[in-house]
């Protein structure tokens, strides 16, 4: 199958985790959303479905659930509004979550996000994503990265030492599934080092609503990655328990599978 490349427009990052920054609430008829001294969106969530993923690169992420459908204890790097987690916390019942969140005063506002309080599945942590993984000895089914701060992936979320973290933290049939912004700086850097850390078991795949992030979902074991039918049939095991179209995440993650790595351009190259 010849390498695949793809157009993206020009974007910028959702989501920043930089301790100086301060969130900023603006709320409208049928959104709440999070910016960062109201300039760039975090996160958005819906009035009417605060539960549900509003913003398309979320979705796209949840496509984990082809690769890894039963995870007992997820791992968030990025708390932002909550989205990923809210969405987890109500559609994966067997499921702990804990998301490690730098900025105190971002977890501050999440019940402004309708955020559940912290309980036996759920743990929100003010902490650095990349100390606390090179120092806990537990280990998850799934590692879910989407923090930013303004530019992109901070350095210290996006070294050689990081994803080795992240790869050591999952358990033998876990995955990884990161937002990276296609205008990220360290872009080259971010996928050569994944992919040096998972080898070929990686597939880049562009997000739902065409926005110039793709998502990298890396699993631990060397197995390859299942046909697209074998996907889809593993989509419509899900379909009623969630409203994210995992069909429409098969197919990405398919063509994702398709990057030429070699290369190793941004997402937006011809």
């Amino acid at each position: 199958m010849p390498p695949f490349n793809w157009p993206f427009p020009r974007f910028r990052a959702f989501r920043s985790r930089a301790a100086v920054d301060r969130p900023v609430v603006v709320e409208s008829g049928q959104f709440v959303s999070l910016y960062f001294d109201g300039r760039e969106m975090q996160s958005s969530m819906l009035r009417a479905a605060p539960y549900a993923l509003a913003l398309g690169y979320t979705r796209t992420m949840m496509g984990f659930l082809l690769l890894q459908p039963a995870p007992r204890h997820i791992c968030m790097i990025g708390l932002g509004g909550g989205s990923l987690a809210k969405y987890c916390y109500r559609h994966l019942p067997d499921a702990n979550i804990t998301v490690i969140e730098v900025n105190p005063e971002v977890i501050a506002l999440r019940d402004r996000f309708c955020i559940p309080p912290d309980d036996e599945r759920l743990s929100v942590v003010c902490a650095d994503a990349a100390l606390y993984l090179s120092a806990t000895a537990q280990t998850f089914d799934v590692v879910l990265l989407d923090g930013f701060k303004e530019g992109g992936v901070p350095a210290e979320l996006s070294d050689a030492a990081f994803y080795e973290a992240c790869h050591s933290r999952l358990n033998s049939d876990g995955v990884m599934a990161a937002n990276l912004p296609g205008e990220d700086p360290r872009h080259r850097e971010n996928l050569a080092r994944i992919r040096e850390t998972f080898g070929s078991s990686v597939a880049l795949a562009p997000v739902e609503d065409g926005a110039g992030n793709g998502i990298v979902f890396a699993w631990k074991n060397a197995a390859p990655l299942p046909p697209l039918e074998a996907l889809m049939k593993r989509a419509d095991q899900h379909a009623g328990q969630h409203s994210v179209d995992l069909v429409e995440a098969a197919v990405r993650i398919v063509i994702g599978a398709r990057y030429d790595w070699t290369r190793q351009g941004p997402l937006n190259s011809a």
